[in-house]
């Protein structure tokens, strides 16, 4: 059975996401998520990011709750690194940035850190030894670049009606991600164009764009870089006993990779 401290846990690392997604959307003027209208669509940019705000202080009760002082002080590193990779994403909106090392900082930032917290949080719930607690923590990071990697190609090839999001979605929020990246270092002058067109609202430039970017290849790039990095982090599992739970883990990863949608 899982022990209520580890739930609490989990709910934590739940909370603080779902409130970035509260606050991305409002910093973002999203009007979609997971195919039903954002909060900020129905009930208004003050209500959500005050939504957001009380998940991080119920997230932040949760980890403070009798844990050890590292679990808690590593969550709010890991808030700060949450942070900092929102602002590095959104200068995005003033000069786009189709540099591959930025977007891995962000990549980083905004979801890896928190990936690799929750592992590391749970690990040491469990009475871990600390070998083993980073061991897990990089599993964690190295799922959460994969999943983001992944996450971001289904932009550019994915099916909107099972993704639950707009393609495209990103670059009309000028977020530049990889597929469009690995593609602009192949076509660079002719791509940058298409990419200002975007951002100014041109729908036909933005079918252009993913024309370029699917007949490059760049989305197989990018799988390819989301199987190396998974299979990183399924190295890290041999460092821990095998059990029913690492095995878990590693279908996670597995699954996570191949995902279509």
């Amino acid at each position: 059975p899982i022990e209520a401290r580890a739930r609490e846990l989990a709910a934590a690392a739940e909370l603080v996401h779902m409130a970035t997604l509260l606050h991305d959307d409002v910093i973002d003027d999203g009007d979609q998520r997971r195919g039903r209208p954002t909060s900020r669509r129905v009930w208004g940019n003050a209500v959500s990011v005050l939504a957001g705000d009380m998940l991080l202080v119920e997230a932040l009760r949760l980890a403070s709750n009798d844990t050890s002082d590292a679990t808690f002080s590593e969550l709010i590193a890991t808030l700060k690194k949450l942070v900092d990779g929102e602002i590095v994403q959104l200068r995005g909106r003033l000069a786009v940035s189709l540099d591959e090392a930025t977007y891995f900082d962000v990549v980083r930032g905004k979801t890896a850190s928190l990936f690799e917290w929750a592992l590391r949080a749970g690990a040491r719930s469990s009475g871990a030894p600390e070998a083993a607690v980073d061991a897990l923590g990089r599993f964690g990071g190295g799922l959460g670049v994969a999943f983001q990697l992944v996450d971001d190609l289904l932009d550019y090839e994915g099916d909107a009606a099972r993704t639950g999001k707009a393609l495209f979605a990103d670059l009309a929020e000028g977020k530049v991600t990889l597929p469009l990246i690995v593609a602009a270092a192949r076509g660079a002058g002719e791509i940058a164009a298409l990419v200002a067109l975007v951002r100014d609202g041109d729908e036909a430039a933005a079918q252009r764009l993913a024309a370029r970017v699917r007949e490059s290849d760049a989305c197989a790039r990018v799988r390819e870089l989301a199987r190396t990095e998974t299979s990183r982090a399924l190295l890290e599992l041999t460092h821990i006993p095998r059990c029913p739970a690492s095995e878990a883990l590693a279908d996670v990863a597995r699954d996570l990779a191949a995902r279509v949608a």
